[in-house]
């Protein structure tokens, strides 16, 4: 659903003035008058809070709860199930297994704005959803293709990943950019569109670390992504319906794998049941010492992830009391969250060594080895070769729709 000329409900608590708007008709001696604003327009700073705070108090007045850990979900229980509202802007999605109290919120919105109904969910903010009996499919074609049209990407040549196996880029690599408003834009929208595709994270995670001063191998990184993204345009998530609800995560890292300033490489994902639900590639914040303590790193940050996902997930009613696996290919990390004597080697993380040994002694998490070759996190921090990157997008469940 969608709420026309959302911004003009909000209510505005500030003195907020404004000169005479062109062509007013000015009454004797008004010539040095200004305006003062009762409602919010659009344009002031105020206006997108405002409209939040006057949505959120009222839908709260038909029983509804925003989520504690996601400010922009509201749900509502009651003896005929869970519904569930999500608000972005002025768009929103309504979904649950009570049937009679969706009809009810839809009228009640009516009531109080002015709404438009667009049918079951197929398009959202770029998202193209579509579902069949076996579950929900979420990709983002035509925002790939329109990516690429813009990137001025004519010919039919395209490649197998999108970053080039064992490519370690730096920051002077190439020529500068004679304006680097392009590569901006390009790398600001892949960012959005790793929303449904993983598989692009750590390329995408490399790229951006140019934005102040591109050059032009960087570029060419950029457009074989988009050569990538050609070849795999209907490439997206599927979440089954025959999955279990069963939380579980794989943590890795990329030891000193930037070459400019050698810090490590942080990957985690999750996937509930075998749908990947969040993922993540990130440059650790400072240089770790050694292989083991940027493992131990990401299991931190993983950790972290896995609090937030856990009281969401309860949120929408989905039970996870029992503790979450996750999922390590470095026994040494692992051995430093079972042991409480620090040394000169560790003294160092040992607030992240306290973290994750606090939530492992709580019963939140457990620890798990798993090889290298099934840690699915390893496509989150470093350049892959064709073969061991399909091999990974395939255990990922990431899956082609194409049109019917």
């Amino acid at each position: 659903m969608d709420v026309k000329n959302a911004f003009l409900n909000g209510e505005l608590t500030e003195e907020v003035y404004m000169q005479l708007p062109p062509g007013f008709s000015q009454p004797p001696g008004f010539s040095h008058k200004v305006c003062r604003l009762r409602r919010v327009l659009y344009g002031l700073k105020q206006t997108p809070r405002a409209w939040f705070a006057k949505f959120s108090s009222t839908i709260s007045q038909h029983g509804f709860s925003a989520s504690s850990y996601d400010s922009a979900l509201f749900f509502r229980r009651s003896d005929h199930g869970i519904t569930l509202l999500l608000l972005y802007v002025d768009d929103m999605i309504i979904t649950g297994d009570d049937v009679q109290g969706i009809q009810d919120l839809k009228r009640f919105l009516g009531q109080h704005f002015e709404m438009k109904d667009l049918g079951p969910l197929s398009y959202f903010l770029g998202l193209e959803v579509s579902s069949s009996s076996d579950g929900y499919y979420l990709t983002q074609a035509k925002y790939t293709s329109d990516l690429i049209s813009r990137a001025g990407i004519t010919d039919s040549k395209i490649v197998d990943t999108p970053i080039e196996y064992n490519n370690r880029l730096n920051t002077h690599d190439g020529e500068p950019l004679p304006d680097a408003t392009l590569y901006r834009q390009l790398v600001g929208s892949l960012v959005y569109l790793t929303v449904t595709r993983p598989d692009i994270s750590y390329a995408v995670h490399i790229v951006s670390q140019f934005m102040a001063a591109p050059r032009s191998l960087h570029y060419a990184v950029v457009l074989r992504i988009l050569r990538y993204l050609k070849g795999t345009l209907f490439h997206g998530l599927h979440f089954s319906s025959q999955s279990s609800l069963t939380l579980q995560a794989y943590s890795d890292a990329d030891w000193a794998g930037d070459p400019t300033d050698r810090r490590s490489t942080t990957g985690y994902c999750f996937l509930l049941g075998d749908s990947l639900i969040s993922w993540r590639s990130k440059k650790q914040s400072v240089v770790a010492r050694s292989s083991t303590e940027a493992e131990y790193r990401a299991l931190a940050d993983t950790t972290a992830e896995l609090l937030w996902l856990r009281w969401l997930l309860q949120d929408l009613g989905i039970d996870c009391s029992t503790a979450v696996p996750i999922h390590c290919d470095n026994r040494s990390a692992i051995q430093i969250a079972h042991n409480d004597v620090f040394h000169e080697r560790t003294k160092h993380i040992e607030i992240d060594c306290h973290f994750v040994r606090h939530h492992l002694l709580q019963g939140t998490l457990q620890l798990r080895s798993v090889s290298s070759q099934d840690q699915l996190a390893d496509i989150f921090t470093k350049p892959m070769p064709p073969g061991r990157f399909r091999d990974l997008i395939s255990k990922l469940k990431l899956v082609s729709l194409h049109p019917t």
